[in-house]
């Protein structure tokens, strides 16, 4: 599904990675876990092309990324951002339902796909369809954040440390839930953290980069214990 082959980056005429190898399969999760500043969210960044490789290839879906118009392959992929982004004139249903009408997904279905994702995320369609991003809590606007994600159907959702900024409770709710909701609908996660514990919990594999290099990179199997 992902695969990176010698892939260095450069940022500002910084060198912010060297000589990246791995690849995604199918319905894996792999945590990209690294202190701030070690390249993991740029490593993210490549998978969609908010930035190109200055050396080596990222290959999507078998063809290098750099082959791909950008705004097809990013509606093709699910994307979800610590601070969720939601477009705050937009009700929850219409945010939801941004990608699948560029795409142009007939109404009945769109709707349907709103309903289906919101009982799926732990919000009531009756309750939140209608509601505006400042009328819900910071938990409630993530979980809205990731139906959108969800939305068209994602083969791939790209997560940068999406919980980051959620209090304890709430994100040790959302890591439980999405652990979950990942492995139930089969789609490929490339997932961002700096929190050991939830790369444990949320991983198939890690891949542990430091200074712009992959330093680790091997299986949780036997780590799946929720963080406490």
């Amino acid at each position: 599904m992902v695969e990176f082959v010698g892939v260095s980056a450069d940022l500002q005429g910084q060198r912010i990675l060297t000589g990246i190898d791995f690849q995604v399969e199918t319905g894996e999760t792999l945590v990209l876990l690294g202190r701030s500043g070690s390249g993991k969210s740029t490593t993210l960044r490549l998978v969609n092309r908010l930035i190109d490789p200055a050396a080596g290839e990222v290959r999507v879906d078998g063809r290098p990324a750099t082959g791909w118009d950008p705004i097809a392959l990013r509606r093709g992929i699910g994307y979800v951002i610590q601070e969720v982004g939601l477009f705050p004139h937009l009700t929850v249903a219409r945010n939801v339902a941004t990608v699948p009408r560029l795409l142009g997904w007939d109404e009945g279905r769109v709707r349907d796909r709103i309903d289906e994702l919101l009982e799926r995320v732990g919000l009531a369609p009756a309750r939140f369809r209608a509601r505006y991003p400042r009328e819900l809590s910071g938990g409630q606007r993530q979980r809205v954040g990731i139906a959108r994600a969800l939305a068209a159907e994602p083969p791939l959702l790209l997560c940068d440390e999406p919980f980051g900024a959620l209090d304890p409770v709430t994100r040790y709710e959302l890591q439980r839930e999405f652990h979950g909701l990942g492995r139930e609908l089969g789609t490929t996660l490339l997932f961002v953290t700096h929190d050991v514990r939830e790369a444990l919990f949320m991983g198939d594999r890690i891949a542990f980069l430091e200074a712009g290099e992959i330093r680790f990179l091997g299986s949780t199997e036997g780590s799946v214990t929720a963080p406490s």
